[in-house]
């Protein structure tokens, strides 16, 4: 019976000893193994990052070129700078886009947008509606949507006026690389969106092309819900 426990704890303390060198020799092989899994994962999702920044950004190009007014219910501006008071020359060409799609009968109604953007007195939707008024658009013609501090707060404001009026379609008038990203937000919400960007002129390439990747990643976190 002794012979027996004794050999029994002999066998015992030889695998033992045999298998744990067998676990070190594995953990070994399968560190390198996920670590080398872990960074084509990571090279792979890198790609698919760039690869769909590219693609966004050329359709944010080919839609800020193409200008596909046609009567709509509204007519909506998007909001950019005014200094005190007085629009932005930004603002002002995106303005002054409105006023020729207006007086050419394409909508009824004008919806201006933007908050204060930290000026204590004036909001953006507030010097626009200001400025249509000024250049003959009857005051009864225009909305004004006064808190929207983003793009993606203006649209949702702007598509819940539309909502509650029963509006269903919309010419939307911004710059060129804007376009398309706010597009995007009003068809989500089902509202008909014809963009008509606002006349600008040309930038060199590179600087146009940054403004089409910002425009594809702030797109990108809108779509993923971590922006406004």
């Amino acid at each position: 019976m002794a012979r027996r426990t004794s050999l029994s704890s002999g066998f015992a303390g030889l695998v033992s000893v045999s298998v744990r060198p067998m676990r070190q020799q594995y953990a070994r092989i399968r560190i390198p193994q996920m670590r080398s899994v872990l960074s084509k994962a990571l090279s792979i999702g890198l790609l698919a990052f760039i690869g769909y920044i590219i693609f966004v950004s050329v359709q944010i190009g080919r839609q800020s070129t193409i200008d596909e007014a046609r009567p709509a219910d509204i007519i909506l501006v998007l909001g950019a700078a005014e200094y005190r008071g007085r629009p932005s020359p930004v603002l002002k060409a995106r303005l002054d886009h409105a006023l020729s799609l207006f007086h050419k009968k394409m909508a009824p109604i004008l919806i201006t947008t933007g908050g204060a953007g930290g000026d204590p007195d004036y909001t953006e939707g507030g010097v626009g509606r200001s400025y249509l008024i000024a250049n003959n658009v009857p005051s009864e013609a225009i909305i004004v949507e006064p808190e929207g501090e983003t793009t993606a707060h203006s649209i949702a404001a702007a598509g819940e006026i539309m909502r509650r009026m029963g509006l269903k379609s919309c010419i939307l008038v911004s710059d060129g690389y804007h376009i398309y990203r706010a597009k995007k937000m009003l068809e989500f919400r089902g509202i008909k969106v014809y963009g008509s960007p606002r006349q600008s002129t040309p930038r060199d390439e590179p600087a146009q092309w940054w403004q089409y990747v910002r425009q594809s990643v702030g797109y990108l976190l809108w779509a993923m819900g971590l922006s406004g």
